[in-house]
């Protein structure tokens, strides 16, 4: 099916070569639309294998001074697509349910772009697909449903043993084998906040959430707020219902895919997914691009630290941005179940979550996602990955009275700490800036309320992260 996209809605200026050199389906053969998709290493990078790297520069000479993002050069004729060079000025969508997280899909090809706290679904593979496996594929156990049966059939007493089909990424479980608890207070405030005016999350999510949608008004929000982008004809939006998260984020048939979970499309939420997806992780993407350190080893060349926590604490907070009540639960919860796995075994950590979460379910999903990596749940260990999104919140809030945010945006997956360093360097010209950061002081009004909201205090802020 396909949807005309419409005239866009203000000017905006697009990349040229947005499409060269990213991972897409192997092989020149048509396949079918349940094979062969693979997400942007740089739409998520929380979720790569690989960090980046912060070493420092080496001696090399750097590009000249970047021109300003003012006086921007006029946008292309509307059937100019940015990440391919074929003409396009329509925006497709499918309802198929099987798209996505098929069990026959080959491994390491869809991951979730922060959608919290599912998990993918395990893959079933032949020994010829077992490079670079995703991450979070990697460590999903393989034994998932028969350990939740016999869990949920102890009357919550039995801890999970997982099994994993592939070697673990020892490497990855070193990095993250620790849990923080910098934040633990903070965490903790944000959920009492939630509790105490609402009684329970669910309470708040009926209230705030609004209803479910309708597939034809996901649509005209989808369709509206890629106008507002100027993103109308390069990213292909599919519905599904066959989809743990709440959106994934990934590459068909040489072309940037949005899939979206039908059943979580909330009435006052869905504009927030499509913020945190699109006008962060995909734009950023985009201007990320056009700079001299779109490489690994041009971010080794000019020193740049890891993009996350920056990436996906932004991403984090544009969600609930204009949100009436803009609470951090998400962030917050997963921060705290991270931190108690590494000094509780899987059932003590289930008991505890009791008092913050009602459904069973969910619970469950949260303590797997914290102790995923682990094979006897019954020792205390965590895979404390899932803290990033916290982290990065509070960094950002605690110096978002001088972070120039449209530059953090323009610059591409740069951490905040790294702008005064880039800015002579960037390649400007061409840098989009999402519409919903472009006023500047109605932006950081949203932040102080996002601060207020959740009971954060800027003292404490300060004196948690000092200059």
């Amino acid at each position: 099916m396909v949807l005309d996209s419409g005239p866009q809605s203000y000017s905006q200026q697009h990349p040229d070569d947005f499409g060269h050199g990213l991972p897409q389906r192997r092989g020149g053969k048509k396949g079918s639309p349940c094979h062969g998709l693979r997400l942007y290493p740089f739409l998520s990078p929380s979720l790569s294998l690989e960090s980046d790297s912060s070493s420092p520069a080496q001696s090399t000479q750097l590009p000249s001074k970047a021109t300003s993002l003012r006086n921007p050069e006029p946008r292309p004729p509307l059937n100019f697509c940015p990440a391919f060079p074929s003409p396009c000025s329509w925006m497709r969508r499918s309802e198929s349910t099987c798209a996505v997280n098929r069990r026959d899909r080959a491994r390491g090809q869809i991951r979730s772009a922060a959608s919290l706290p599912h998990i993918p679904k395990a893959k079933t593979v032949g020994p010829s697909s077992r490079k670079s496996p995703c991450l979070l594929v990697a460590l999903r156990p393989v034994n998932i449903e028969e350990e939740r049966e016999k869990f949920f059939q102890s009357c919550y007493s039995y801890n999970p043993q997982f099994q994993y089909e592939e070697p673990l990424p020892e490497a990855v479980l070193e990095k993250y084998k620790e849990a923080s608890g910098q934040f633990i207070s903070q965490a903790i405030g944000i959920i009492n906040a939630v509790l105490e005016k609402y009684g329970t999350y669910e309470s708040f999510e009926a209230t705030n959430g609004g209803k479910l949608l309708s597939k034809c008004q996901i649509w005209s929000i989808i369709r509206k707020y890629m106008q507002k982008e100027g993103c109308s004809g390069e990213v292909v939006v599919q519905l599904t219902e066959d989809l743990l998260s709440q959106a994934v984020m990934m590459v068909e048939n040489s072309r940037p895919t949005l899939a979206i979970n039908l059943s979580g499309a909330r009435q006052n939420w869905l504009e927030g997914m499509l913020r945190h997806e699109i006008g962060t992780h995909y734009i950023r993407g985009v201007n990320n691009a056009h700079q001299p350190w779109h490489s690994l080893e041009g971010r080794k060349q000019y020193g740049l630290k890891p993009a996350n926590p920056t990436e996906e604490g932004l991403a984090s907070l544009h969600s609930v941005l204009f949100r009436k009540q803009p609470f951090l639960w998400r962030a917050a919860l997963l921060y705290y179940t991270i931190y108690q796995a590494s000094h509780m075994s899987f059932c003590e950590l289930f008991q505890d979550l009791d008092r913050y979460v009602q459904d069973a379910g969910v619970r469950w999903e949260y303590c797997v996602r914290a102790k995923r990596g682990h094979r006897d749940t019954s020792k205390p260990g965590c895979f404390s990955k899932d803290q990033v999104y916290l982290d990065g919140i509070l960094r950002i809030l605690r110096h978002r009275q001088t972070i120039d945010f449209h530059l953090l945006a323009a610059l591409g997956k740069v951490s905040y700490e790294d702008i005064d360093h880039l800015k002579k360097f960037g390649v400007l010209d061409k840098a989009r800036i999402p519409h919903f950061m472009q006023d500047r002081e109605r932006y950081n009004q949203l932040l102080d309320h996002i601060v207020t909201t959740n009971c954060l205090k800027d003292e404490e802020l300060e004196q948690l992260l000092p200059d």
